[in-house]
């Protein structure tokens, strides 16, 4: 058995591959995307065409949705695999989506119960995963000198999405509009675990958006009726919300004990929101690397804090599986799944506010064993129940159920 394996560099690619060997399968890995990024759909179905006419393919996979192979798939009849590690992705408004070639597996329920009705037999629910044998690897070939650089009380890795923020650019917007969505903002930032964005935005609203963000109609969203209202709610208010509510936490965070931020994002005005708040504890660092320095920062933290964006409605981002697969403690906001793959306070733990967060700090900074049995245990979960190798025998059983 072989298949055909799209990649474009996904962190999670290398741990996929291992897993389908593990069960006998072979793979071809095709790198075009991963050396260019802007590689054009023409050149996508040629490459992929090609490797087509010369393989017999169990089937094509890719990480994400790509609407070319879908459409070389459903052409030559083999069955196409994508799984989706990002929320939003604007891809699945394809028109592609619901050819029958597809078995689309989505990490979010949220996202997943949004695109089912496109594709009803071919779009799955499939959350995500880690690899902690690779994760222990690295920890135990790093030197003391290496762990200790990253040792501290409270670290969070990733963007400030400054530099992600559409939102910020749209010129035009009425004062209605504007004021509007502030309130939308306002009430999603004071809610964990529910969506609020798109259910609260009108078609007034909506429809003066389109005329002045193009962004909104064109592309992916030109094929869906859908669309628009959705990439306003999760592409650019989402990206605003996931702005603010970083720099609020990271400020709050860095008012009570030093914070270390690790982001390749510009940190001036995070930096101007602690000085208003005499927050000192902030100490802002670049960015690390993935497959070596980030598991440091996860292991040697005492808490790991996850600020997952809100167009993730109810899953968990990649990040959460990996801070506990380097047995790093978990403090993340609250989503839906969370319950359903950690025992909250007692593999993992969660806030549902600003304040609920600075109290959990506090205390498990005072409770050292609790800290590490949470931590411990959360590691020992991921292994039992949520590596790739595992999560990919659930896929292959789903995908040959439907064959």
């Amino acid at each position: 058995m072989e298949i055909l394996f799209y990649r474009y560099g996904s962190i999670c690619e290398p741990d996929l591959i291992d897993a389908f060997k593990s069960y006998g399968i072979r793979v071809l890995e095709e790198t075009s995307m991963i050396s260019n990024k802007g590689i054009s759909a023409s050149d996508t179905v040629k490459t992929v065409s090609a490797l087509m006419k010369s393989h017999n393919f169990l089937f094509v996979f890719s990480v994400n949705f790509f609407p070319a192979i879908s459409e070389i798939c459903n052409i030559t009849a083999v069955p196409y695999v994508a799984w989706t590690v990002d929320c939003p992705v604007r891809e699945l408004f394809s028109k592609s989506l619901a050819n029958p070639c597809n078995r689309v597996f989505l990490f979010d329920r949220g996202q997943y119960l949004y695109f089912k009705k496109y594709n009803p037999e071919g779009i799955f629910y499939l959350p995500l995963a880690s690899s902690p044998e690779r994760w222990d690897r690295v920890l135990a070939s790093a030197s003391h000198a290496e762990k200790k650089k990253y040792t501290s009380d409270v670290s969070f890795v990733g963007s400030l999405y400054n530099e992600k923020n559409p939102y910020r650019k749209i010129k035009g917007m009425s004062e209605h509009a504007r004021g509007y969505i502030e309130g939308i903002e306002a009430a999603q930032l004071q809610v964990y675990g529910e969506n609020l964005i798109e259910g609260l935005l009108t078609e007034k609203i909506t429809d003066e958006l389109k005329k002045i963000v193009p962004d909104m109609t064109q592309g992916y969203a030109a094929e869906n009726e859908n669309a628009a209202a959705y990439i306003l709610a999760n592409d650019f208010i989402g990206a605003d919300i996931a702005e603010k509510e970083r720099r609020e936490l990271l400020s709050s965070t860095a008012s009570i004990v030093q914070t270390e931020l690790y982001t390749l994002s510009d940190a001036t005005e995070l930096t101007e929101a602690c000085k208003k708040k005499n927050a000192t504890g902030l100490r802002v660092h670049g960015g690390v690397k993935t497959l070596t320095e980030m598991p440091l920062v996860f292991n040697g933290s005492r808490i790991n804090l996850n600020i997952t964006m809100r167009p993730i409605s109810t899953g968990l981002s990649l990040r959460v599986f990996d801070i506990c697969a380097c047995g790093g403690f978990l403090m993340c906001n609250y989503q839906e799944e969370l319950p359903e793959m950690f025992e909250p306070g007692v593999e993992a733990e969660f806030f549902t506010s600003a304040e609920e967060l600075l109290d959990k700090i506090s205390w498990y900074l005072e409770h050292e064993d609790e800290r590490k049995s949470i931590a411990l245990k959360g590691y020992e979960r991921v292994k039992k129940e949520h590596s790739w190798k595992l999560r990919v025998a659930s896929l292959i059983r789903m995908v040959n159920s439907t064959l």
